[in-house]
């Protein structure tokens, strides 16, 4: 691989990746090869949907954001709207592919989806290894979700909605287990609206006094109320989502280390320098260079 390419990332939408022209849901059983955009090979893109795999047979290789993975068979993959995704190395592929949008989720009966860690997705993981009983019941649940969705009975938007519902809490409970920073609880309302708030205005604000204002409360109790629910301050949630894109901006893109910072909201690109080389370790430049010899 030649590595990135300097023109802009493509964002693609479900409509015009679907096979089936949906605009909101899709769910496939895969034997054999299947491709989505095959002029997209080797260039980074964003998808604007989630999109789910569970895998029976598969060595695809694939990178999403600046992490490379390899497919593996009775693993579940997952995706969301913001991750840069690229296509390395593409095999023959067995498994059942789940897509929906944010327009779905926004209907009524599925706004409380939203909120599940599987697709909150705050430690930007992308992949669960399976037990044979998880595999299982994964399996039986998108099978059920197969025969609705091509049926086309009366109320199988409901039933579609029953089954997501059921698949997507059981995949919350795994990615909770699986990942070490995952978080549950009953009162997480502020800590969801704290990071819906930085996904949304990160590119210029940058202090906790910021959100605390955008939220009605002052940052000492913003502050406080953060670092209880997930065990981070306030201002470790801001920065680490300014490294996420910061990375994703430098591993993916030829945009000058400058221009990367005014697009995150720093004046001073010398100062988004020493920012970036105090959180990671090293400098922009070094770690584009570090990061980029990866690629073979």
């Amino acid at each position: 691989m030649n590595g990135p390419q300097t023109q802009a990332i493509a964002q693609y939408s479900l409509e015009e990746s679907s096979s089936l022209a949906s605009r909101y849901f899709e769910i496939l059983d895969v034997e054999g090869q299947f491709r989505r955009h095959k002029a997209n090979f080797l260039l980074p893109h964003r998808k604007d949907y989630y999109f789910f795999c569970l895998v029976r047979q598969g060595s695809s290789r694939h990178w999403v954001d600046y992490v490379p993975y390899t497919l593996q068979a009775n693993r579940f993959y997952f995706t969301g709207p913001q991750q840069i995704q690229v296509k390395e190395k593409t095999e023959p592929l067995s498994g059942i592919m789940l897509s929906f949008t944010e327009e779905y989720l926004q209907l009524q009966e599925n706004q409380a989806l939203r909120q599940l860690p599987i697709l909150e997705n705050p430690e930007q993981g992308h992949e669960l290894r399976l037990e044979p009983d998880q595999v299982q019941f994964l399996e039986d649940v998108l099978r059920k979700m197969l025969q609705e969705f091509a049926a086309r009975h009366d109320w199988r938007n409901r039933m579609l909605h029953s089954y997501l519902n059921v698949l997507l809490i059981y995949l919350s409970r795994l990615y909770t287990g699986s990942f070490s920073g995952g978080i549950a609880g009953p009162d997480l309302a502020l800590l969801k609206r704290f990071r819906a708030a930085i996904d949304q205005h990160f590119h210029r604000l940058h202090h906790v006094a910021d959100y605390a204002e955008l939220l009605h409360l002052t940052p000492n109790h913003l502050t406080d109320r953060i670092k209880q629910q997930s065990g981070k301050t306030a201002i470790q949630h801001i920065h680490e989502r300014l490294m996420l894109e910061a990375k994703r901006q430098l591993f993916h893109t030829d945009r000058s280390v400058s221009e990367i910072a005014w697009q995150l909201g720093f004046e001073d690109a010398s100062y988004f320098h020493r920012f970036f080389k105090r959180l990671e370790g090293k400098t922009p430049s070094f770690f584009r260079t570090s990061t980029r010899e990866m690629y073979p």
